[in-house]
């Protein structure tokens, strides 16, 4: 899934993890990975709340060590239990534009503000929240930077805050100087780059839904939100070619053949329909799609086995989702899967290959596999 995000007022941790938890991210699946940090003495809910005209929702975050100051080191030891990468890659990147700004170790930094243990939550909270919503891409609108200044333990700072910045200029952040104080957090731009996060308009993609992630303060004149956009991957339209032919003197064995045929020699698809010609006859059309290269290989092979004395060519526009292809071991034997967008299938020859080997029925080959695929992802 592709999720954009409309950062007008700004992004912080929780406003992101608000805006995930109203898109439909499990809340649920997020405290238990959360939980899976080892922190005790936290709760994370959700709230419906007003701001501005748009409801939102307030992921509130609550600790009872309420510190603020601690190693960075202290926090990776809590998110690596719980196996999120992304958020320890966010942490790890506060650390080190902190250990630049003030010329010290990575290993050593000291982070004020945001060393409370909140900061887990969200960046776990958020990490758990882009999987559970299958999110491969993110995207984003060009960032409010807000203006002014922030008190913060080393003095009063201009705003955006020197690690916000810094963490937005290692990526070519696009941003704007709208809104009012910090509205761009150090952990807001540092999820944002742990996402690997991409820069400009609307991606395009087929929406599926919008949420809006609601920031603590409600100022007047402006929805205090952060808009996110989820959509699924629109596939690229080629233009394809139609062959068909009707044939009633053809067996079946030989139409089989034909089929294995036309797809070894690259059609894109070959498949028969049973129809009755003139005089009650019964009898198929063969129907080849196949890329304009690919077309006279495609005809000659129809003439080739068939006898057919013509064929019917048509353009068609055949719209495409992305698609992969990984290969699990079920029991010493490959088994290679296929990915879309909405979901996964065992390839049916190396199952049957596997099943056949191990005497197992089919439907327990292709259940081991998909088993073996969801573990390792």
């Amino acid at each position: 899934m592709i999720l954009w995000l409309n950062p007008f007022s700004g992004i912080s941790g929780d406003m992101l993890l608000g805006a995930l938890l109203d898109l439909g991210a499990p809340l649920d699946g997020v405290r238990a990975a959360v939980a899976r940090t080892g922190l005790d003495g936290w709760s994370l809910d959700a709230h419906r709340v007003t701001r501005g005209a748009v409801t939102a929702t307030r992921a509130v975050v609550t600790v009872h060590d309420t510190a603020t100051e601690r190693r960075a080191a202290a926090l990776l030891a809590h998110i690596e239990q719980a196996e999120a990468p992304l958020a320890a890659r966010a942490v790890r990147a506060i650390a080190e534009v902190e250990a630049r700004i003030h010329g010290t170790d990575p290993a050593d930094v000291h982070l004020h503000e945001i060393g409370g243990l909140d900061t887990v939550v969200d960046t776990v909270g958020v990490a758990a929240a882009l999987h559970l919503l299958d999110v491969t891409e993110v995207h984003c609108g060009p960032l409010a930077l807000g203006a002014g200044t922030v008190s913060t333990r080393h003095g009063v700072l201009p705003v955006p805050a020197p690690a916000t910045a810094a963490l937005l200029a290692a990526v070519g952040a696009q941003v704007t100087g709208a809104g009012d104080g910090e509205t761009v957090t150090p952990t807001g731009a540092a999820l944002l780059v742990a996402a690997d996060a991409r820069f400009g308009p609307v991606p395009a993609m087929a929406l599926r839904g919008v949420g809006y992630g609601a920031g603590g303060r409600d100022p007047a004149g402006r929805a205090n939100v952060l808009q996110a956009l989820l959509g699924g991957p629109v596939g690229a339209v080629a233009t394809m070619v139609l062959l068909e032919t009707n044939v009633d003197d053809v067996t079946g064995e030989v139409l089989g053949h034909l089929v294995g045929q036309l797809l070894e020699a690259g059609a894109a698809d070959a498949w028969l329909s049973p129809i009755v010609m003139k005089k009650g006859r019964p009898a198929h059309t063969v129907h080849v799609l196949a890329a304009p290269e690919r077309v006279a290989d495609c005809e000659r092979i129809v003439f080739a086995e068939t006898g057919s004395l013509g064929l019917r060519r048509s353009s068609v526009d055949r719209p495409a989702l992305p698609r992969s292809t990984t290969t699990v071991d079920v029991e010493g034997h490959p088994v290679r899967i296929k990915h879309g967008p909405w979901g996964a299938k065992p390839e049916h020859d190396d199952v049957a290959a596997a099943a056949s080997a191990l005497g197992l029925p089919l439907r327990e080959i292709a259940r081991r596999a998909l088993t073996s695929e969801s573990a390792r992802t």
